[in-house]
């Protein structure tokens, strides 16, 4: 069983950036695709980007396609989000996820192993 554990949420000004990171104990990291969700009060659980096992391969939803960037370190057993040009839209909790490969980087966008706790990004205009 993988845990994970989001930090480096915050409240930013629009146009500000910010990076996330999610820590995994437990289970085999390595063999693991990766991504983050977002979420707003009242609305459905949204995809944002997926990163693969090796990290290889990633998959951005167009809203933040340009503007965030994906990124992992095996070695430490950590997931990055770097989120720049934020916008007042973006704010939501933001949810790290984690998917035992079957080989398909898409599948992460439809089922998730497992969950991070999440973490609140606010951006003010």
């Amino acid at each position: 069983q993988v845990q994970l554990v989001e930090s480096g949420g915050g409240s930013v000004q629009a146009g500000g950036s910010l990076r996330l990171s999610c820590v995994a104990s437990g289970g085999t990291f390595r063999t693991n695709d990766m991504g983050w969700f977002r979420q707003a009060p009242g609305k459905e659980r949204e995809f944002v980007v997926a990163i693969s096992w090796s990290g290889g391969s990633t998959y951005y939803a167009d809203s933040v396609k340009g503007r965030f960037t994906i990124s992992r370190d095996n070695a430490k057993k950590t997931v990055y989000l770097q989120m720049n040009s934020l916008k007042p839209e973006d704010t939501d909790v933001y949810y790290c996820a984690g998917r035992r490969s079957d080989g398909y980087l898409q599948s992460l966008g439809h089922e998730v192993d497992y969950w991070g706790q999440g973490t609140q990004v606010t951006v003010s205009s």
